[in-house]
């Protein structure tokens, strides 16, 4: 049999990487990275770094760099809420998820943006769940009815007790790891089970140009000694926070994510890291950071082209829009970035779902995006040999009346070669006509209500029981006597 060709998306030449990698390591050692937190600092100056601390400006020698990737695993494996289902996250697999911290969702009624509540979050927890091309949820809505300051703990809080896929989060406030980190731990049932079977992914996000504050730094170095994988956002605007040339802003976005992954080596040698970021084009014209550009696709494939070079796990937010509505641009900006994304091999791709610069969650546009998801997914298992020969035998007894409809090979093979989206219109107009004349965004609303009646993948009791102790730990704490109540069951 003749191996399947998987079709790839790389935008660098050799020689333009390893000058793109060259210049951050000459970037790091000669200009040196902002680091604020006290810890990371004493950390990379025992390493050997040299350290102004007038500045809390930190010089990080190329050797160092290389030493921490010879142990930064290249493969992060994940697992779901059982323990059972394993997600290898490196080499070519691609996993999508919705993405983070929307403060707002697309109401489809009144085809406008409303802040978010518990219930809208625990929907899109729900949903999520439900969509097999969505490999991990994503703590992804920001809940307006409780404080900001326990939102972190609370998505997740929500996230682990309605879905059972992998999470990926992240921390606003240096308090907010521990809650966060013990329920982990109570789904896992203990620090060494959550550590070899971990379920998290933490955002880590350095503040361009080249800093890490006290919080991304203290989230690095208490993830990587919990065993949890850090992903690097790393959030360069071309032209505003990051050199206008796109070159440029890979240069400043790998010497950004490379100190942050020598920060987490030096808080425990060995941890899992994934090359990500939220990079942009700047558009100058508006004064607004497009996801959906040609050329922030183009930066995101780029720089997980150096990831692979590097033998890292990569990330991208792609498989998004601008758009305000569910239109013809959110879908074209969200298909073009989930199908580059995906033959760029980016290993965590989160996006779908997303619109308005990332700050607004639609969940009828999370299950459009979802079919999306599955034929970019089909893109890149190519085309391969089913049979040998590959049709000659079919044609033996050829007439001008042959069909293959009836042929053995038709049904072994059908449901192999081809997908079957929910929602995609594939109708004739008349049957179409016949349903109502529904557009996409209505059909997505259909399916949404179809999903909310199927049976809730809730956690077990016990585990249950200890989120909210936790989770109420936490409120009270910051001032908050009681959580919303959850009517959507």
């Amino acid at each position: 049999m003749i191996k399947t060709l998987r079709p790839q998306y790389k935008p660098l030449s050799k020689p333009l990487l390893e000058k793109i990698l060259s210049e951050s390591y000459q970037l790091l050692e000669k200009y040196g990275i902002f680091v604020e937190n006290k810890e990371a600092k004493k950390l990379l100056k025992s390493a050997g770094a040299k350290i102004n601390e007038d500045e809390n400006r930190v010089f990080i020698k190329k050797e160092l760099v290389e030493e921490s990737l010879s142990t930064t695993p290249s493969v992060v494996e994940l697992y779901d809420r059982s323990g059972e289902h394993k997600y290898s996250v490196g080499d070519n697999n691609v996993h999508f998820d919705p993405g983070s911290a929307a403060v707002t969702v697309f109401d489809h009624q009144s085809q406008s943006q409303r802040k978010a509540e518990t219930e809208d979050l625990v929907r899109f927890v729900r949903i999520t769940d439900k969509l097999k091309y969505i490999d991990f949820q994503s703590t992804g809505i920001i809940s307006s009815d409780v404080p900001e300051i326990i939102g972190d703990s609370y998505r997740l809080y929500i996230g682990l007790q309605y879905s059972k896929k992998p999470v990926v989060t992240g921390t606003f406030r240096v308090e907010g790891f521990k809650p966060m980190h013990d329920m982990l731990v109570a789904v896992r049932g203990s620090e060494e089970n959550l550590k070899q079977k971990p379920l998290a992914i933490f955002d880590a996000c350095p503040s361009p140009p080249l800093k890490w504050s006290n919080l991304t730094a203290q989230s690095l170095i208490d993830s990587a000694r919990a065993g949890i994988p850090s992903e690097l956002i790393s959030m360069g605007m071309t032209g505003a926070t990051s050199p206008v040339t796109l070159a440029g802003t890979l240069v400043q976005h790998t010497a950004e994510n490379l100190s942050g992954l020598v920060i987490c080596q030096l808080a425990s040698s060995g941890s899992p890291v994934i090359f990500g970021g939220s990079p942009s084009s700047f558009d100058m014209r508006k004064g607004t950071t497009p996801m959906g550009a040609v050329e922030t696709m183009m930066i995101d494939a780029a720089y997980a082209q150096i990831a692979k070079h590097l033998n890292l796990p990569s990330h991208a937010y792609m498989g998004l829009s601008d758009s305000k509505l569910n239109d013809n641009q959110a879908g074209l900006e969200s298909g073009i970035g989930a199908v580059l994304a995906a033959l760029a091999g980016i290993n965590v791709i989160s996006g779908p779902g997303m619109m308005d610069f990332e700050s607004c969650q639609s969940l009828e546009k999370l299950v459009i995006d979802h079919e999306i998801c599955g034929m970019a997914k089909r893109l890149i298992r190519g085309i391969s040999q089913r049979d040998e020969p590959l049709a000659l035998e079919l044609f033996e007894d050829i007439t001008p009346e042959t069909q293959f409809l009836s042929k053995l090979n038709t049904r072994k093979w059908y449901r192999q070669e081809h997908i079957f989206p929910d929602i995609i219109d594939r109708d004739t107009y008349d049957a179409w006509a016949g349903k109502g004349k529904k557009s996409m965004a209505d059909r997505a609303a259909d399916r949404i209500k179809e999903i909310l009646k199927q049976p809730i993948s809730l956690i077990d009791l016990e585990a249950k029981k200890e989120l909210k102790k936790i989770m109420m730990s936490d409120a009270k704490n910051n001032g908050l006597s009681s959580l919303p109540k959850i009517k959507s069951m």
